[in-house]
């Protein structure tokens, strides 16, 4: 597991200004700094991944480098992720995406959170590393029916799940319940979930402060 804010550096920033109830409530802001930790943990993401050396041209002469030997597979879980999402594709600008519209149900309760899924829109993800991305890990039980309805579309050759805020309970919930080879990366690791199972201390509906309240 990788926790970004375990070391200081400017994501702090931009972690401190979506969770300032004095500055997390202006929209462009919030997600834009959603789009800006969405890039900072694609580039830690891209340490992971597979390499080659490449040869290229440049006006003086041939040089060799290494360069990423399959682009990871980006999904983004609708509706809070877009601009997190965004992230990730500015910097693997080239990669196939996927979409999943996942959310919580109304009928759920504390002692049971039930998960919605009514839209998947991916690529054959077989053998492929990919990138799922949603800011808000809290049970861990949308990522869980997320891996297990994309895997429709192919074995993944390895999960990365990508969140801003996650909670203990949830990175627990994943370890358990998921049996293919995975890693966890988010921003920032919260002390718990509360009666509700909100993160705290959390930063609110990532959806409603990117876009405004639903019905």
């Amino acid at each position: 597991m990788f926790i970004l804010n375990k070391n200081n550096s400017i994501a702090n920033q931009f972690l401190s200004e979506i969770r300032d109830i004095n500055t997390h409530t202006d929209r462009l802001r919030f997600r834009k700094n959603l789009e800006r930790l969405g890039e900072i943990l694609a580039y830690e993401i891209s340490k992971s991944l597979e390499y080659k050396e490449s040869e290229i041209e440049t006006p003086l002469q041939k040089t060799k480098l290494n360069t990423l030997k399959d682009l990871p597979i980006l999904i983004g879980v609708l509706r809070a992720a877009v601009p997190f999402y965004q992230g990730f594709s500015n910097f693997f600008d080239h990669s196939d995406s996927g979409f999943i519209g996942a959310y919580r149900a109304e009928e759920s309760t504390q002692e049971a959170i039930n998960i919605t899924l009514q839209y998947l829109a991916t690529p054959d993800i077989t053998n492929r590393e990919v990138i799922l991305i949603d800011p808000m890990l809290a049970t861990g039980k949308s990522f869980v029916k997320s891996v297990e309805n994309l895997l429709k579309n192919g074995i993944p050759k390895k999960i990365h799940i990508a969140s801003v805020i996650a909670a203990p309970e949830g990175i627990k919930f994943i370890n358990d319940n998921l049996d293919i080879p995975h890693t966890i990366w988010t921003c920032a690791l919260d002390e718990k979930l509360n009666s509700k199972s909100y993160i705290v201390p959390g930063l609110g509906d990532a959806g409603d402060l990117a876009f405004g309240q639903k019905l």
